[in-house]
């Protein structure tokens, strides 16, 4: 007999106008890797909020048994005290305390009623032992990456004698090095008996760690797959997430590529802060209309900071080159400046940079061209309802309607508000920073196919991926970029994974020309 650790019964959750969660019901076995899957607005991180005390006993109708007996958590300490505890997609880590202080967070280690910082530095030390992380515990947050702040966050849940720990998409923002650091951990701390539960849309990880995985399609519980025993492929596991199958991950779409668009020449970009330091060095590149053109490279070779310093030179000092709009040349040295010269940047923070998240649908939406509604100076909030309306049907936006708080937006939909908002304000040129980080399948092919799209429109779309099986799906060329310099366009027919990579490892020839 299964030995079970946690059962929820029958879990239904509401929100005003959208039923969330209807009648969920999933079963997790002790020392097991279980994974969620589903699609973005399928009720995953509900459910998970559901369990850990975010949204509190009596806000929601089921029952949660731990051990077999029954629990009602009220707050988040409630569910830490019985050892559950959920690290979020967005980590909770306060960026300029130490990697020490945040582990300790609430939780601090204190004599005499004053911390025992000592103590607090040698328990966080044994504890980034464990997790495989070498700095120092006085290291500020912000002096370390993301897959690093990962690992705290996990270090953090085991300072709290964690029994089930909830991992809400763990890799979304890590490279691959950093992704199979963290799985291996899961493994290693599930072979000290630890439980996880894991939500996740990277399906090969699912496939590589998940013992089973409940699959949640439109808030209802479809089938629970035992990775072990069920004959359990990727696609088995998407015809339960999408309702059907997705019998290619990439719609077809046969290119019409036309004159060039927007060219850019010898690029160079230097470091806000020591202006000593290129981080882009002497770029060319060009797309042309109906061209969908990729850009690939490791993480840190400057693939978002080319973007962004062309891009109103959001990033960067000492920026010099030329940017040409069909043989003309142009300037971008402000986001408005770029804009009227039909640039669109769709940047992959979406919830720093991309979105107001406190305001609604319709106000993101319109917020990239306001001067379309303007009537004598003032905005037409019929025609900004209209136009947000219109988006909301064709980008098939899961909302209850346009007032809806954007924030409490699944990322899959959130990331269908960015692009809406630079659709309206109808680009020649938009540069796609990681278009389908952080959402699912079916998202991520309603999203290839608007790209196709828009390069059928005559648009030049340039886009950032660090998923090569992705830009080798959707693009006619591909440029491979190493440490901030362009080693490679590979086209379509010449590119292979094997062939990207060797050119994303390439060093970087010309020596960097350090400013006097």
């Amino acid at each position: 007999m299964a030995d079970t650790i946690l059962e929820m019964r029958d879990i239904t959750k509401t929100f005003p106008g959208v039923k969330a969660l209807q009648g969920v019901s999933i079963e997790v076995e002790r020392g097991q890797v279980h994974a969620i899957c589903g699609e973005n607005g399928a009720g995953k991180s509900t459910l998970m909020k559901v369990l850990s005390g975010v949204y509190p006993h009596g806000s929601f109708d089921g029952e949660i048994l731990l051990d077999g007996k029954p629990v009602q958590f009220g707050d988040i300490n409630d569910s830490e005290k019985a050892g559950v505890v959920i690290i979020h997609q967005e980590l909770a880590l306060s960026p300029f305390l130490s990697i020490a202080e945040n582990i300790f967070l609430g939780n601090e280690r204190v004599k005499g009623g004053l911390i025992d910082w000592n103590k607090t530095n040698l328990e966080a030390a044994a504890l980034l032992k464990r997790v495989g992380l070498k700095d120092n515990p006085v290291t500020k947050i912000t002096d370390i990456g993301v897959g690093k702040q990962q690992l705290v966050e996990i270090a953090k849940a085991l300072s709290k004698e964690v029994r089930l720990l909830i991992l809400d998409e763990p890799t979304a923002a890590l490279n691959d090095d950093d992704s199979e650091h963290l799985l291996e951990l899961i493994r290693s701390l599930q072979a000290e008996g630890m439980t996880a539960i894991i939500i996740s849309h990277k399906l090969n990880e699912i496939k590589a760690i998940a013992d089973k995985v409940t699959i949640i399609r439109d808030g209802k519980t479809i089938e629970t797959l035992d990775m072990h025993g069920d004959d359990v492929s990727e696609d088995r596991i998407i015809r339960g997430m999408v309702g059907r199958d997705l019998s290619s991950r990439y719609p077809e779409r046969e290119p019409k590529i036309g004159e060039e668009l927007l060219r850019i020449e010898d690029w160079t970009v230097h470091h806000p802060l020591d202006g000593s330091r290129e981080i882009i060095h002497q770029v060319n590149l060009d797309v042309r209309a109906g061209e969908v053109v990729g850009i690939a490279g490791l993480m840190g070779a400057g693939r978002t900071e080319l973007a962004m310093s062309v891009f109103g030179h959001s990033y960067g000092t000492g920026i010099s080159g030329t940017v040409y709009k069909r043989g003309v040349p142009i300037k971008t040295n402000t986001v408005t400046r770029a804009i009227d010269n039909g640039i669109a940047y769709a940047t992959e923070d979406r919830k720093r940079y991309g979105l107001n998240l406190i305001d609604d649908i319709k106000r993101n939406i319109s917020g990239s061209a306001l001067g379309k509604l303007a009537d004598w100076g003032f905005v037409n909030a019929s025609k900004e309802t209209t136009v947000a309306g219109g988006f909301l049907k064709s980008m098939n936006i899961k909302a209850p309607n346009v007032d809806a708080v954007t924030g409490k937006l699944s990322g899959g939909n959130q990331q269908k508000v960015v692009l809406s908002k630079w659709m309206y304000a109808d680009p020649d040129v938009l540069i796609l920073d990681e278009p389908t980080r952080g959402i699912d399948v079916g998202a991520k092919y309603e999203i290839y196919t608007l790209i196709n799209e828009l390069a059928d429109q005559g648009k030049g779309v340039i886009v950032i991926s660090s998923e090569l099986p992705e830009l080798l799906g959707i693009c006619d060329r591909i440029y491979t970029l190493s440490e901030g310099t362009i080693t490679a366009d590979v086209p379509r027919s010449e590119a292979t994974p094997e062939v990207l990579m060797q050119y994303m490892t390439q060093e970087r020839e010309t020596p960097v020309n350090e400013r006097a």
